[in-house]
């Protein structure tokens, strides 16, 4: 069973090479970077992965295009922010040692760091990535925002236990803008472009209900203040994306008048 690593990055000079020391045991480490002005791409070939360059697509469409370019049919996806860990790594080499896997992937816990903790609840774990995969048997979705791998029809998934460990988000600075800039907008986007719609009372309660979600039914209370912020933030990003779908709509009226 040999395994393919894919990471896709862009402007990542600062994150990539702990990535791929902790892809260090695949048997091809391939990095898809989307044009950076960093020292991405150089980083990347000095700790000897296969770096390929190209206009940046969407993300689904970038790891796909990764997955299509690996030498090897079983992929490891990765991204630039994320960080095998040591127990995982034993996981998987009980997994190679042995006979080729019935199964067309395996799901993998994803733990994520905040404000210098660990996040255990919050609704943000174990967060399950179908990241380990046969690229004949599944694929990445067509999604704008939180794309996933996807098994075909018929196809079983097995489960690792130990984490991807999660570095996404540096700081709150850099969390307000993850939601302004990306995550608000495409997920607004998806949801109009699949036929969703909103009112003006959704608007105003999404942000209470998602906090009140995230900090009591999630338990994010159990997360400490990190918890607290969280749950903060998804209030946040829940209004502004069906603020952002509502203008869209009002958009949409305008133009059919």
């Amino acid at each position: 069973m040999r395994i393919s690593a894919v990471i896709i990055a862009g402007d990542e000079e600062a994150k990539i090479a702990d990535a791929l020391r902790s892809v260090a045991w695949a048997d091809e480490v391939l990095v898809i970077d989307s044009e950076s002005t960093d020292r991405t791409r150089e980083i990347a070939a000095a700790l000897g992965a296969t770096v390929i360059s190209r206009p940046w697509p969407g993300f689904a469409a970038q790891k796909q295009f990764g997955v299509d370019h690996a030498k090897n049919d079983w992929i490891f996806s990765l991204d630039a922010d994320e960080r095998v860990s040591t127990e995982l790594i034993a996981e998987i080499e009980t997994i190679r040692s042995g006979p080729e896997p019935v199964v067309a992937g395996y799901r993998i816990p994803r733990l994520s760091y905040y404000l210098g903790r660990p996040i255990r609840h919050s609704g943000w774990y174990p967060d399950w990535q179908l990241r380990l995969f046969d690229r004949r048997r599944a694929k990445w979705s067509d999604d704008l925002i939180h794309e996933s791998v996807r098994a075909n029809d018929g196809e079983t998934i097995g489960r690792l236990e130990r984490d991807i460990i999660h570095l996404s988000v540096e700081n709150p600075t850099h969390h307000h803008e993850m939601i302004g800039k990306r995550y608000a907008p495409l997920a607004a986007k998806q949801m109009f472009d699949r036929g969703r719609r909103t009112s003006a009372l959704r608007v105003m309660t999404a942000g209470p209900t998602a906090f009140l979600s995230t900090y009591l039914i999630k338990a994010g209370f159990l997360d400490g203040f990190a918890g607290f912020c969280i749950a903060r933030f998804a209030a946040h990003h829940a209004f502004l994306k069906h603020l952002l779908l509502w203008e869209m709509q009002q958009a949409e009226k305008v133009d059919h008048a």
